[in-house]
């Protein structure tokens, strides 16, 4: 057991507006399990750089430990895997891993297998594997889920939680909950740590953030009351200075109307009038100073809307035993992605489609949406079956890949033909600041990007929403904000989601596809 300590850590990136870090500090034991949360772009990857020594920073990092970051960097994907692992660990025993394999739930087959020939969930185990293999390092493992499917999920889970000695980047809930012991928190004026797992961070979080915003309530009323209260203090001051010594008064006493001892008394009425409003203007000011370090760390998250087009039938579109191929359908090099598929979508209808890895659901979904697909068995991805699609039908489709966004938001809403002003005030919304408005998508966060795809689909004019693994580098309130927006409106939806809790909130039906 050692500490890692992190004092005074200042970082920007050259040329950018954004202050990530600033006088950061605090502590972690390199026992730890530790889940690292906090909104999209608030610099979690960054900070795991940070760690690994690329980039320059102010402050110190101390550490007894070395750093090792997840995920690694494949660069010829056509190497057998076993030739792979002995380049990440050059020395270990084969025992282990046949361990840590066996414990992935990942055959010893795939040794001997090119890398590119693995599926994306076989590619992150292997990658683990190898990763856990590197004894006496402290490993910094980034988002390891987004390519796993639901039952892959629970198994990394599991395996995470015989581990220690980590901190993990994910943003789904369960997972975290089954291997974390403790929580790394980037909020929005501090890094906090807590001891726990996912769900008991954010059941402090919510209390937190209950009492702040009660405290704030309370000190916005003696705050009035004090003004009111500095109001007339002022005014009876001002009427008492009045009948002081001064000008009028002094010939008011040569008159004989008013006696040394009124005057007297009248200056010291003064004086303490004088003094309480002194006194209620440092009481003031010190509500106004405790209320103002409330909230700092409140993430408020605005409630998102939708206006989803009425179809003019109550059914969308129907499958019957349909089964897709990569290749010509009726030829033997034809490949078959998924079999016997048959359901229907009815309006109001949220289905979410399920099955492993590779089962087919993404080749699915580009079929419902019109494209790739045929049935006269040309190359390509072809079905056979029967698929019909209701007249005039239109659909708003959020895609996996990300990669195409690049360029200013603002051309992206008109090449899209979406209301500008609503498009960037429901990324507001999921916590873009104005200044992420600036920058090329390019530059924005995984996380970000896929934000940037969801919003675009809420601004447009539809009858069904598809969407392909739309939460994938989300962050967790984002997520629950889109919870809430499904549970609401409750939009005609189809889609593809591992995030078990929001599939079990948000699905009225699931459908599982047979590879």
């Amino acid at each position: 057991m050692s500490l890692i300590n992190v004092s005074n850590l200042t970082f920007a990136y050259e040329g950018s507006y954004d202050t990530i870090f600033e006088n950061v500090s605090f502590q972690m034991d390199t026992d730890w399990k530790l889940g690292f949360t906090g909104r999209n772009g608030r610099g979690k990857t960054t900070f795991l750089h940070l760690l690994m020594g690329r980039y320059e920073y102010g402050g110190t990092i101390s550490a007894s430990v070395a750093f090792e970051y997840f995920p690694y960097d494949v660069k010829d994907k056509n190497v057998i895997t076993k030739g792979l692992i002995d380049e990440i660990c050059p020395s270990y025993p084969e025992w282990r891993l046949s361990r840590e394999l066996s414990l992935l739930e990942v055959g010893d087959d795939v040794l001997n297998r090119p890398f590119s020939t693995l599926s994306n969930g076989e590619r992150t185990k292997v990658l683990l594997a190898a990763l856990f293999l590197r004894e006496n390092n402290f490993l910094l493992i980034d988002e390891p889920t987004n390519h796993l499917d639901r039952l892959g999920r629970e198994t990394v889970s599991r395996y995470l939680d015989t581990k220690k000695g980590y901190i993990l980047v994910s943003h789904d809930r369960a997972f975290l909950d089954g291997c974390v012991d403790h929580v790394l928190s980037i909020n929005k004026a501090n890094i906090e740590i807590q001891r726990g797992n996912f769900s008991s961070w954010m059941a402090n979080k919510k209390l937190q953030d209950a009492f702040e915003l009660a405290e704030n309530a309370k000190l916005k009323k003696d705050i009035k009351r004090l003004e009111a209260a500095a109001r007339q203090s002022t005014q009876w001051a001002d009427k008492v200075e009045s009948t002081k010594m001064g000008k009028g008064a002094a010939k008011l006493r040569k008159k004989g109307h008013v006696s040394k001892d009124t005057m007297a008394y009248n200056a010291e009425k003064s004086r303490r009038m004088q003094q309480r409003r002194k006194n209620l203007e440092r009481r003031q000011e010190s509500a106004i100073e405790e209320k103002s370090s409330l909230l700092k760390n409140l993430d408020h998250a605005d409630k998102l809307k939708i206006t989803q087009l009425p179809y003019h039938t109550d059914r969308l579109l129907s499958l019957f035993g349909v089964s897709i191929f990569y290749g010509d359908a009726a030829s033997p090099m034809g490949k078959r992605v998924c079999r016997d598929v048959s359901f229907s979508v009815e309006a109001g209808d949220r289905i979410a489609l399920c099955g492993r890895n590779g089962s087919g659901k993404t080749s699915l979904l580009k079929l419902i949406c019109g494209g790739e697909a045929t049935r006269d068995g040309s190359p390509g991805l072809s079905y056979t079956g029967e698929f019909m699609r209701g007249s005039r039908l239109k659909i708003s489709y959020v895609p996996q890949d990300t990669s195409s966004l690049c360029g200013d938001l603002s051309d992206y809403a008109r090449e899209h033909g979406i209301d500008e002003s609503l498009f960037k005030a429901i990324l507001r919304k999921l916590d873009f600041s104005r200044i992420q408005f600036e920058k090329d998508m390019r530059d924005f966060s995984g996380g970000q990007k896929k934000k940037t795809l969801l919003a675009k689909s809420l601004c447009e004019k539809a009858h069904l929403l598809v969407w392909d693994e739309p939460l994938n580098f989300v962050d967790v309130l984002s997520r629950m904000q889109i919870e809430e927006l499904l549970m609401e409106y409750r939009p005609t939806l189809l889609f593809v989601e591992h995030d078990g809790v929001f599939c079990d909130k948000v699905a009225t039906k699931r459908i599982n596809l047979l590879p």
